[in-house]
Formats: C-alpha cells, sequence, structure tokens
C-alpha cells in the first residue's frame, strides 16, 4: 500500500518534470533508475554475517578523517537520561533520574567513536545500586571497549533529603543538585569528584546594623535585606563520600539553609537564625572553606558562592579554592556564575 500521495509508481518523477530534468541533467542515470521499496521490512532476520556487511565509518581509515589529523581530548554523549539506584547513607537505595555525560579520548589516526558503546555500558549495571566504584567499572568498561587513553563521567542528579522544620514538628523534603564526576587517566588512575548545590539565605550585616541604627536612634521600622544564595561545592575526594556529608558540611557552615514546610512559629525562628548567622559573600566561602578543610576524605575542594541581591540589580560572587598544585582552580567563565541560579528543573 503507498502511504504517500506524492510518490505514485510514476509520481512526480514522470511527466513533463521527468522530460525538463533529462533535458537538463541527460538520460545516463535516469535509464537505469529504480523506485526503492518504501515499505518497512518487518520480515528481515538480522544475523552476525549481515551485521558484519554493515558500513561503519567511525571505525573506518584515518584517510576518511576531514579537517587537521589531531587527537580529540574529549568526545562522547550529553544528557544521555536513565533511571539509575543510588545508595542511602542510612540504608536504603533510591531511583533518580540521572543525566550522563560520558567521554573518551580520541587518538589522532583514529575516524571517531562507536558512542552506543558508552551508553551500553551504563545498562550493562542499570540494576546495580552506585557507588563511586560504580562509576569507576564502568569508566574503565567503556574506555576499554573504545581503546582510549582516558575516560571521563558526569552523573547529574536531583537528590532528596528529608529534612525537619526549625520548630513545627514538620518536615519536607528538599532536592540537591548534585553532579558526580569521575576521571579514569592514561597512567591508570582514578579521580573521584562531587558538585553539589547549597541554597541558602544571606542576611546581610551591613543592611543589618543600618537597619538598628534607624531603629534606635529614630525609631523608624526597617527591614535588612537578605537574599536567596547558592554555593556550589565541588570536592575531590578519597573513600566513600555520601551525600548526606556533604549536606551536612554545608549546613554546620551556613546555618541558613532555606526551608520547606514553615508554620508561622518556623518563620520567626528563620528570622531568628538569619539575625544570629548574618554573612557577607566573603564569609559564606570562608566558612565553608574552614568546614570542608577538617575532613579528612576531602582531598581537595572548591566553593563558588553567589549572593542573587535583593538590594542590588546584580550578585555578589566569591570564589575559594584549597589551593594545592595541579587542583581546584579559582577562574571560573561566566557561564558558570550564570548557572548559580536556583529554578525549579
Amino acid at each position: 500500500m503507498n502511504h504517500f500521495e506524492w510518490h505514485s509508481d510514476q509520481g512526480e518523477l514522470s511527466g513533463p518534470k521527468d522530460k525538463l530534468a533529462r533535458e537538463i541533467m541527460g538520460d545516463d542515470h535516469a535509464e537505469n533508475y529504480q523506485t526503492p521499496k518504501r515499505s518497512y521490512d518487518n520480515s528481515l532476520e538480522v544475523d552476525q554475517e549481515y551485521i558484519d556487511s554493515l558500513p561503519d565509518l567511525q571505525n573506518g581509515p584515518s584517510s576518511l578523517i576531514q579537517g587537521a589529523q589531531v587527537s580529540i581530548q574529549q568526545v562522547g554523549i550529553h544528557h544521555f537520561r536513565i533511571p539509575l539506584k543510588f545508595a542511602v547513607k542510612d540504608d536504603g537505595e533510591i531511583t533518580l533520574e540521572t543525566s550522563v555525560t560520558g567521554t573518551v579520548s580520541l587518538e589522532a589516526h583514529k575516524k571517531g567513536i562507536n558512542m552506543s558503546r558508552i551508553m551500553r555500558s551504563f545498562y550493562d549495571y542499570k540494576d546495580t545500586v552506585f557507588k563511586l566504584s560504580t562509576i569507576e567499572r564502568i569508566l574503565e568498561h567503556y574506555k576499554n571497549k573504545l581503546e582510549s587513553f582516558d575516560a571521563r563521567i558526569m552523573m547529574k542528579i536531583s537528590y532528596p533529603i528529608l529534612l525537619p522544620s526549625l520548630r513545627s514538628e514538620n518536615a519536607g523534603y528538599q532536592y540537591y543538585d548534585i553532579t558526580l564526576e569521575g576521571v579514569h587517566t592514561q597512567n591508570g588512575t582514578f579521580q573521584k569528584y562531587m558538585h553539589f548545590d547549597f541554597v541558602y539565605s544571606s542576611a546581610c550585616p551591613c543592611s543589618f546594623e543600618l537597619s538598628q541604627h534607624a531603629v534606635k536612634y529614630r525609631n523608624q521600622a526597617v527591614v535588612p535585606h537578605s537574599q536567596r544564595s547558592v554555593a556550589r561545592v565541588s570536592v575531590q575526594f578519597e573513600g566513600n563520600l555520601w551525600f548526606e556529608d556533604v549536606h551536612a558540611m554545608c549546613l554546620e557552615a551556613l546555618k541558613t539553609e532555606t526551608q520547606v514546610v514553615v508554620k508561622r512559629e518556623d518563620e520567626q525562628a528563620f528570622a531568628e537564625l538569619n539575625g544570629s548567622n548574618l554573612k557577607f559573600v566573603e564569609d559564606a566561602v570562608r566558612l565553608l572553606y574552614e568546614e570542608l578543610n577538617k575532613n579528612e576524605k576531602v582531598v581537595d575542594f572548591r566553593v563558588i558562592a553567589s549572593h542573587q541581591e535583593s538590594l542590588h540589580s546584580h550578585d555578589a560572587i566569591a570564589v575559594i579554592a584549597k589551593g594545592i598544585p595541579g587542583g581546584f582552580q579559582a577562574e571560573c567563565p561566566r557561564e558558570v556564575y550564570n548557572s548559580l541560579i536556583h529554578v525549579p528543573r
């Protein structure tokens, strides 16, 4: 059955248009033209012999390379989504949609990679409860399959933690944007990182003091300014570091995490909490530095903080790194600062 009105046995390639085309381009190819079948072949049985006959340009000779014949540092896939199980610190597991970025290096003489192998590597582990050791196995798996010198993986999730309200007997789930990163280097070492976004309130110390001045000397009602703020905490670590551990360090350092379920007594408590923990953006990154530096599992770290000012039409930012040679650097491209906006996913 023909499902295309424009394509019949003769269709658009017949009649006056056929005559005109032949006059322009000649008959050499047109005489041998055969209309291809336009129905899906459900009867085709694919065996290994048939698969071996299929073209495979990505594994073709170096003569097929276009452009400069040079190595490529990273090539692979981005935003491949798959539901994966993650271990929870207090026992148990949780299944989360995971956005995967997977790359490998490519030698100068190779045309390309079979990107589906990266995806298939994940499906081989889809029923496994994921830990950093699992990521190392996956990296080694597809690094070997693709015959690459090194491999890199990033897995982005939104991880829920149930948090109590400040004073009422309520609790609610706070969701954290987390990216797990693993790097399998050419010399065989495995490096693991976690990037954790912590959202908090920052109450301005200067605004607080100015407000107190107006109240004390002029009996003037005032509201000091505070704002929703984001700290992206990146850590390189050894051993096992739970998501909950990084959250606990952030909370201990900054105190004023945004709340989930709030009644009047909780809102009052939050105002008091902010008044007891005033902070500039400079204070925020130093407080996190102090807390992260205590943890023996944390080898290296960087903190990028953005206070999205309610007073100004611009943000206040700060970056601090531990400062070890070859480790995290304080330089940040503009798009990193732009990404520090807490928005619904």
